[in-house]
């Protein structure tokens, strides 16, 4: 982990870090800027990648772009992946959110429906 607290690459690894305690993943070498293991953790038994991004202090509003969440999609792709996440949040120590697309919304919708019978 960078020690350097001044960088962004201490904070992404920090947020890194804490996604795949979380969620139980595997965090990719260099947040993935390798030639094979893309995307910056990848959770297998769900087939998922998920793209972290982390703001260095704390901000009121976070902007998604189009362009990465296709990224995200193709680094799934091309670690032969079915699913994607984009986590962000609004500074350290602030709470995480995950954008996921319409299918895994329904999926998810499906299954919290199951457990509330």
């Amino acid at each position: 982990m960078n020690k350097n607290k001044e960088s962004t690459r201490y904070y992404s690894d920090a947020q890194e870090k804490a996604v795949c305690k979380v969620l139980g993943a595997k965090q990719q070498p260099n947040s993935g800027a390798g030639h094979w293991r893309k995307g910056d953790c990848v959770i297998e038994p769900a087939s998922m990648l998920c793209e972290c991004k982390a703001a260095m202090s704390e901000k009121n509003s976070y902007s998604i772009k189009k362009s990465v969440l296709e990224k995200t999609k193709e680094e799934a792709f091309s670690n032969r992946l079915d699913n994607t996440c984009l986590c962000f949040d609004f500074g350290p120590n602030t709470d995480r959110y995950y954008v996921i697309n319409e299918r895994l919304m329904k999926y998810l919708i499906d299954k919290l429906s199951e457990e509330n019978w």
